[in-house]
């Protein structure tokens, strides 16, 4: 948004005087002031602002000034800022208040140096000057000459004016739209906007005389927004402020103006920087930055003690390249020395150089290209060497699972061994009587291949346990039966430890794509590590629960125990490698199941449970409808 606005070029009818006032000679000196450079202390700089801190044109050379004068004075200078709010708050009484504050909290700190942005600033310090700060020298920037002389400043402000000329922003959209018919000029109803009202009703008189001229002012945003959508096409739109509606709504200007160009029937045209962007074509404008920094020069040379003088910040013409296109507006028509903004570029003019050492970009790009597959080869060797060892620490943890419960295992496989041998012995003494009962050898055969099927389902679950392979066996399963699977391994070691399994099984599929015999490992992982835990705590009652379900879209295993559970300091390090709390433990079961599950998606995590124990659980993603398809 704007700082300030011009009436008009100032022409002198004399030579240059020392005094900024000597309106009679309608003409601003250079100020000669002398004064001593301030030593002995950091320098106080003071920036007002005279609106709030959302206005994007005085927070954008403020900031500018700010960096300028950080720059020239080597971080050596107390910055202030003051943001007066006087748009929102022109009330003669806020500013007295206002005027009574800062010079109470500027007391024992007065500035030496106030830059005053914009005509507002301006004038609220020379009217408060002697209670702020007395001493201190008066910059003030951001509105043009005749403003100036109109607002009765002190003869030693030294003044970086813009004049901001609605004049050259109209003969700038003449040029790129000379067919048109219909000119609208838009202005909102403060304070300001109505002072640019004026303004623009002078400066563009007789230009207007060449199109069908409406003002647009006094409306509610609403009504701005419809009647600019409703314009004729060969129409050219100007958009001065609108920093409050007929309806007394307050506006950040841009954000009015952006409100209206969105939907506008014609292009639209402002006298701001900040208003690229925000949907018009363009204007002729002052640099919010070039301004900040320009000041920040004057205010190093007044700290420094030079002689400083009043300074025009320049003008120039800027344009969207983007609504340049929205509109088909030609670039051909721009005036000369306009700046471009958001411009496609042409190959050649952006990359011309790279263009004539094509063979030798197109070599570099071919090693590069080089060093990718290469580095993609080391990556998923690394990933296959990531897998491998896996799957060795996965076996190297069935291994040692097979030996902690190879007693119970061996006790199990006992049973329907000597049960064979049983019923063999048996069916040997039938034959040898002398009249065998053919029914009963047979029922005696029948028992003898239930035994042999049930020490063969043994030994195949052992088998599956101890495979070791080189890669991983995608398959999908049923989480439920490779729960009962494991359940089968643990039972017989359960018994031995006095431990009951119980199990909840829901009565439909879980199906989940991995590798069964590594998910029914992470099961045995949990379930011997809770059996341990129980017995380590000598609980009275040892209970371990398997439980299975769909839990956010999800299949979950849940194994819960009745020991003494988790301390809370180590729920968070349980599935790190070598963290075990038993004396004979590797600490290399929870690590490896979490390996394990998050290798296919899932998640693991440990709690407490409020009725005591720990509870265990592995989420892992349903198989997809394509992956079952295939």
């Amino acid at each position: 948004m704007a700082l300030g606005r011009g009436a008009g070029r100032l022409r002198c009818a004399g030579p240059l005087l020392a005094s900024l006032l000597l309106i009679a000679s309608n003409c601003y000196a250079v100020a000669s002031d002398t004064s001593h450079a301030i030593v002995d202390r950091v320098p106080r700089v003071l920036i007002l602002y005279p609106y709030d801190e959302r206005l994007a044109a005085t927070t954008a050379a403020g900031e500018a000034l700010r960096n300028r004068l950080l720059e020239a004075e080597d971080g050596k200078v107390d910055l202030f800022s003051e943001f007066l709010d006087l748009s929102r708050f022109p009330e003669a009484d806020h500013v007295a208040r206002m005027g009574r504050f800062l010079a109470a909290k500027y007391a024992a700190r007065r500035p030496d140096v106030v830059v005053a942005l914009g005509k507002e600033s301006a004038s609220f310090i020379s009217s408060n000057r002697a209670s702020i700060a007395p001493d201190a020298r008066i910059i003030a920037a951001g509105f043009g000459n005749s403003t100036a002389e109109s607002i009765d400043l002190p003869g030693d402000v030294i003044g970086a004016f813009t004049t901001f000329e609605i004049l050259k922003t109209a003969e700038m959209a003449r040029k790129l739209q000379p067919n048109a018919r219909h000119l609208y000029i838009i202005g909102g109803s403060s304070d300001f906007d109505r002072g640019w009202l004026a303004t623009a009703r002078a400066d563009l008189d007789e230009f207007s005389r060449s199109y069908e001229t409406t003002y647009l002012e006094d409306l509610t945003i609403d009504e701005f927004i419809e009647r600019a959508s409703d314009v004729p096409a060969d129409s050219i739109i100007l958009a001065l402020t609108i920093f409050k509606d007929r309806a007394g709504r307050n506006f950040i200007p841009r954000e009015a103006i952006r409100q209206i160009a969105a939907t506008a029937s014609a292009p639209v045209y402002g006298p701001y920087q900040t208003y690229i962007d925000y949907g018009v074509v363009g204007g002729n404008t002052v640099t919010f930055d070039t301004l900040g920094r320009t000041v920040g020069n004057l205010v190093a040379d007044v700290i420094a003690g030079r002689p400083v003088s009043n300074i025009q910040a320049p003008q120039t013409n800027i344009v969207d390249a983007r609504q340049l296109r929205r509109w088909g507006l030609a670039e051909g028509n721009l005036p000369p020395g306009t700046v471009q903004l958001h411009k496609e570029k042409s190959l050649w003019k952006e990359h011309w150089l790279a263009a004539t050492g094509a063979l030798g970009v197109v070599l570099l790009q071919a090693g590069v290209i080089a060093a990718l597959l290469l580095e993609r080869r080391r990556r998923q060797d690394a990933e296959s060497r990531s897998r491998l060892h896996l799957l060795e620490a996965v076996h190297l943890n069935q291994s040692a699972t097979a030996g902690a419960l190879s007693s119970s295992i061996a006790h199990e496989l006992n049973q329907p061994l000597s049960a064979i041998r049983n019923n063999a012995e048996a069916a040997s003494q039938l034959l040898r009587s002398g009249n065998p009962d053919p029914e009963l050898i047979q029922q005696i055969l029948l028992d003898i291949q239930e035994d042999d099927q049930r020490a063969g389902d043994i030994i195949g679950r052992m088998r599956g346990l101890l495979k070791k392979r080189r890669e991983i066996d995608w398959q999908e399963f049923d989480l439920n039966d490779v729960t009962s699977s494991a359940i089968h391994i643990i039972h017989g070691e359960a018994e031995r430890r006095g431990i009951t399994l119980n199990t909840n099984q829901p009565t439909t599929e879980l199906p989940v794509r991995a590798d069964k015999v590594h998910v029914q490992q992470v099961v045995l992982n949990l379930a011997t590590n809770a059996m341990d835990a129980m017995m380590d705590a000598g609980s009275p009652r040892k209970v371990l629960t398997f439980a299975t379900g769909l839990e956010k879209e999800k299949a979950e295993l849940r194994v819960a125990d009745t020991g003494d559970g988790i301390p809370e300091e180590r729920l968070s390090s349980i599935f790190e490698p070598f963290y075990t709390t038993k004396q004979a433990g590797t600490g290399l079961g929870l690590s490896i199941a979490r390996a394990i599950v998050e290798t296919y998606g899932g998640t693991i995590s440990a709690d407490n449970r409020p009725e005591g124990g720990a509870i265990f659980r592995v989420a892992l993603p349903l198989a997809r409808r394509e992956e079952r398809g295939q």
